[in-house]
């Protein structure tokens, strides 16, 4: 653990003084954490009229429980607010996986790295955990400040109730560190294809795609966002993080590195 622990270090001491690394670990979880307490203050005090833009079932189930406008439209946004911060876990590593595998790939300082008696297994679970613990931790770090930012926007009490919802806890307990392990893995596969970070990285962000599938589902009332939805989806991750993990392994192999990564 010594080792990893100094692999860990070596990572974050060369990876934030990377101004695209450092801006995404920092700027990111804090744009996506403003912005639903922005849309929030703003819908506080809103006209009837406004709720045409709401769905249907949404609007139905909004008049059942006697909700005024700007609890509707604040109750409407809730489960997208939570889908934002599922965006942190898979941006961070993927940003931080680039340049920390890919950037010493492409300098040729990785060979250094596997003459010394650090095992292949140690250098995998140091690069993941230097990339896994700064996006778990952001993605926290931002979820727990936007609930306190969230009791005093909140409409009223019924709404800031919806934000407790154990759908949101297992969100961040369960999910969100399963696709921090799922971007990081992405991240080793495509190292073993590409040279260039910044290509890497841009390559790595198509694992938002699902989840802006999954978005764009639940405003259209395609998708039911609960606390089933988020244990199926972590159940999927979980599996595809088992099977990405072992493809990671193998390319991550020292004769492999040293003869195919080109």
């Amino acid at each position: 653990m010594e080792r990893v622990k100094t692999l860990i270090d070596k990572e974050w001491a060369e990876a934030f003084k990377n101004k695209m690394v450092l801006g995404t670990v920092i700027f990111l979880p804090i744009i996506l954490m403003i912005v639903p307490l922005v849309e929030m203050a703003v819908m506080r005090n809103i006209p009837v009229s406004e709720l045409k833009d709401v769905p249907p079932t949404i609007n139905a189930v909004c008049q059942l429980q006697n909700f005024t406008p700007s609890e509707c439209m604040q109750s409407f946004l809730v489960n997208q607010f939570l889908l934002l911060f599922l965006l942190i876990p898979l941006a961070v590593p993927v940003t931080m996986a680039s340049y920390s595998i890919v950037g010493e790939k492409s300098t040729r300082s990785l060979e250094p790295l596997l003459a010394t008696p650090t095992s292949t297994t140690e250098i995998i679970v140091g690069k993941a955990l230097a990339s896994v613990i700064p996006a778990i931790g952001a993605t926290w770090l931002a979820f727990v400040i936007f609930l306190i930012g969230a009791r005093f926007f909140a409409a009223s009490d019924r709404v800031y109730a919806l934000f407790l919802n154990p759908m949101w806890f297992v969100a961040m307990i369960v999910v969100a560190p399963l696709f921090t392990v799922f971007s990081v893995n992405v991240a080793i596969i495509i190292s073993s294809r590409v040279n260039d970070p910044r290509a890497a990285e841009q390559i790595g962000m198509l694992v938002m795609l699902p989840l802006m599938a999954i978005f764009f589902g639940a405003i259209f009332g395609l998708i039911p966002l609960n606390t089933t939805t988020m244990l199926l989806l972590g159940g999927i991750t979980l599996l595809a993080d088992v099977g990405l993990m072992a493809v990671g392994v193998k390319l991550f192999q020292r004769e492999t590195i040293l003869t195919q990564w080109k």
